[in-house]
């Protein structure tokens, strides 16, 4: 058995509270302990978002309630929350600003918007850019303008990437993440080699990249801080419908796709534990878990089957792939959690991060 540290994953989408027909805190938690995730942090572009007080304990209550992994809860940065978003830092899990569009309260509709978030939000609390292109470049520079630490989500792009690499060389204080589907799948005809799929169900954002922009995210692989899900569930009928919304369930492929890839010699256990464990550690702030671990038989080939897994929508884009590297047994604070398949852990047993 290969045994793991507990894994992070700081981009989840929880969906609860507003559309618990996808996700809620049970069975996203469930989907991580399966996948060897020990923490995830939260997403705050529910229904409604989390940007303020009342909603921040409406998702951390129901957190408490049903969290069987450890958890974090982000803010949404909006157009005039600044105050209270600094305010809640110590009770957040950082500072999500969404600088491409999005919706509602958490809708920034131009650059003014984003000054009182880098001006008054700490700076030793992470703040999370959802930034592509144009809009990473302008999420770097402010935090040059205001020496403030900021952490990209979801990379995917080759000229995004090489940005990042060059801000770092400068010393800006800037981390990253990239997502298991932009580093395994590609847009277009060559992911017919993997089967048929429905158009609709490769909806992600950002889009599924072109062959040179995976290429240059495992060239990088030294820029990139962090491996993280982006687990973003829908159900089949939606993602089948007329209007299928973005993203892909992830929390329990992540680890067995990594795991594969180390198996092919594209990656290091170095690395996985480095992406997984330490850097979410150390960038987002978090407290130790003792007596935790991972014991994986990385020996073991199976194929990913939608029907085997925890998450409530009910499918993965990876569906058929087959994979080296199957989690046996997570023990969380020395408590068997998972094991053989099993859910061992009780809703309410993860803790908050920031307690």
């Amino acid at each position: 058995m290969l045994k793991l540290p507990g894994l992070t994953d700081p981009h989840v989408h929880v969906r609860e509270p507003g559309a618990t027909h996808k996700e809620d805190w049970d069975t996203v938690t469930q989907a991580a302990l399966a996948g060897g995730v020990t923490t995830i942090l939260a997403m705050p572009n529910t229904k409604p978002p989390i940007f303020d007080e009342a909603t921040l304990n409406l998702a951390l209550d129901a957190a408490k309630a049903k969290a069987r992994c450890d958890y974090g809860q982000y803010l949404g940065a909006g157009p005039d929350n600044s105050d209270v978003a600094a305010s809640l830092a110590p009770q957040a899990a950082g500072l999500k600003m969404y600088l491409d569009s999005t919706f509602g309260e958490l809708r920034l509709d131009d650059m003014t918007l984003w000054m009182p978030h880098f001006q008054k939000f700490p700076k030793s609390a992470p703040m999370v850019m959802h930034s592509e292109s144009r809009t990473l470049a302008a999420a770097i520079l402010f935090s040059a303008i205001y020496d403030h630490p900021v952490h990209i989500a979801h990379v995917s792009l080759k000229e995004e990437i090489l940005l990042i690499k060059a801000a770092k060389e400068k010393g800006i204080k800037v981390t990253c993440e990239v997502c298991p589907h932009h580093l395994f799948m590609l847009s277009g005809a060559p992911n017919e080699e993997r089967g048929k799929r429905k158009e609709g169900r490769m909806e992600v954002r950002p889009r599924l990249a072109t062959q040179e922009d995976v290429d240059s995210l495992w060239a990088n692989l030294d820029v990139i801080d962090c491996f993280a899900t982006d687990h973003a569930p829908h159900t089949l009928a939606e993602k089948d419908g007329d209007n299928p919304p973005p993203g892909f369930p992830g929390l329990e492929t992540m680890l067995p796709l990594l795991l594969t890839a180390i198996d092919l010699g594209r990656l290091t256990l170095d690395d996985l534990i480095t992406k997984l464990h330490t850097n979410p550690k150390r960038i987002f702030n978090l407290p130790d878990q003792p007596e935790t671990w991972v014991e994986v038989d990385e020996n073991a080939v199976f194929e990913i089957r939608a029907a085997d897994q925890f998450t409530r929508c009910g499918w993965t884009p990876f569906e058929g792939w087959k994979v080296k590297g199957r989690v046996c047994k997570v023990v969380l604070r020395g408590a068997t959690v998972f094991h053989d398949g099993k859910i061992l852990a009780n809703p309410g047993f993860g803790r908050n991060i920031r307690k």
